[in-house]
């Protein structure tokens, strides 16, 4: 059998022979109680080797390029976004064929039952497909595309190996951030949950004139421009531009927390990259900063047609080692080499008000100069120990443990707020939305 299978390159015997095998067997055992059994035996055994033969004979007379499949995968997937693998498979066999596909994806998914048939008719091409979730960023490699083909006998299988080998590269969320840029060109961000802020601030640059129209606010009328064209005419603004955002990202030990099978940071990662990308549409420019022990990345905000793709390409190379974040190197930078007053948006963690207490002096002293923003997140794990029912002493125990961790996360809204200092709190799947949300609030209200 091992002869065989090396000299016909890619030949698998299927459950089918198995079965015959078996048969054959009891056939051969009944012949030495029932002579006439074993002579149907011989018989049956003739007809097997010839089926078998004839088997391998329709499958193997064909070139190796008898069937073509091909594996259609972008150059880089979006982290934590669900990415359309498609497989496809033309039959060139002159006969229908059944096809069992296995394609060797990433090891990074712990996918092991992975597994396509279906049956393919002469000079057709079928196609397959299905949905990866990446939850790290990094370089993923796919192995080969093996196809396992059978005729109508079933008997013996032909493998195809194809597309050997191809490394994709896992990127932050770049498909969330084309939808929302798309969103934000087109004014409808609304629609993907944005808030509509009332603007309340006239801090914004002159634009035009132009006809007044039913609902215009009555304290834009031009009264000369009205006067001299005998008709309602009206300021239009727009918002102040060229104004600074900065995303900053703590790469620290609280950021490691898992959440769905992402951590903190790669959220923060991906929420940082939408509202930097949103930032620069609405023509504000854009920076980045990373820091763990020392600072590891620093991009002056810019808004120059490359900017997005140096963020990006810094995104996807951010690596850390989860140590103690160091903010007085933080503070040091944005001191040093932020001279104007820019909106910083610093993205991080605080499980207790003790560790928030810690970093507050600084908080203050960069929000002396800079309207500073501490975007960080709530535990949904402890809400679920709040909101179920308590049927033990224990549970009892571990409940007000849980409400006196949510109380402490709600005071250090308080605390902060207290200082001058604006919050977002969010889940770590609404953390894009709430964070664009308080940069389109705070754009309105003209305090950047």
């Amino acid at each position: 059998m091992h002869k065989i299978i090396s000299f016909y390159k890619g030949l698998y015997f299927t459950n089918r022979l198995y079965y015959l095998l078996i048969s054959l067997s009891i056939l051969y055992v009944l012949g030495y109680m029932f002579p006439l059994a074993f002579t149907i035996a011989k018989i049956c055994a003739i007809v097997f080797s010839c089926f078998i033969l004839l088997d391998i004979f329709l499958l193997f007379l064909q070139p190796s390029n008898i069937m073509r499949a091909n594996r259609i995968v972008a150059e880089r997937l979006s982290n934590g976004d669900e990415n359309k693998i498609v497989l496809c498979l033309k039959n060139n066999y002159p006969f229908g064929i059944q096809a069992g596909l296995i394609d060797e994806i990433p090891h990074q998914f712990q996918k092991r039952d992975f597994y396509f048939e279906d049956r393919i008719e002469k000079n057709t091409e079928k196609i397959f497909s299905y949905i990866l979730k990446p939850t790290e960023r990094g370089e993923y490699s796919f192995g080969a595309l093996n196809v396992y083909v059978k005729s109508y006998l079933s008997i013996v299988s032909r493998k195809f190996k194809f597309d050997k080998d191809k490394n994709v590269a896992v990127y932050p969320s770049y498909l969330q951030m084309r939808k929302y840029e798309l969103m934000a060109i087109s004014n409808r961000l609304t629609e993907m949950g944005i808030k509509r802020i009332r603007r309340i601030s006239n801090n914004n640059e002159f634009e035009q004139i132009r006809d007044y129209i039913k609902g215009d606010d009555f304290s834009t009328i031009n009264w000369k421009a009205t006067a001299r064209r005998t008709k309602l005419m009206v300021n239009q603004f727009i918002d102040e531009r060229s104004q600074q955002v900065y995303a900053i990202l703590d790469m620290g030990r609280t950021m490691k927390m898992p959440f769905e099978g992402m951590s903190l940071l790669d959220y923060s990662i991906n929420s940082a990259l939408i509202v930097l990308n949103t930032a620069m549409i609405k023509q504000d420019k854009a920076g980045l900063i990373s820091f763990e022990k020392d600072i590891t990345t620093h991009l002056s905000a810019n808004r120059k047609p490359t900017q997005m793709k140096k963020i990006l390409e810094s995104l996807y190379k951010l690596e850390t080692q989860y140590q103690e974040a160091n903010y007085e190197m933080l503070y040091n930078l944005v001191r040093n080499k932020i001279k104007q007053r820019s909106l910083l948006l610093i993205y991080t963690n605080f499980e207790g008000i003790t560790s928030m207490h810690r970093q507050l002096p600084l908080f203050r002293r960069i929000a002396k100069n800079h309207l500073l923003v501490v975007i960080f997140f709530e535990n949904t794990e402890i809400e679920k120990l709040i909101e179920g029912k308590s049927t033990s002493l224990e549970n009892i125990y571990i409940k007000t443990i849980a409400e006196k961790f949510m109380f402490e996360k709600r005071q250090i809204v308080k605390d902060l707020n207290k200082n001058g200092i604006q919050t977002v709190l969010s889940k770590p799947t609404e953390l894009t939305i709430n964070s664009l949300n308080k940069y389109i609030e705070l754009k309105a209200k003209g305090l950047i």
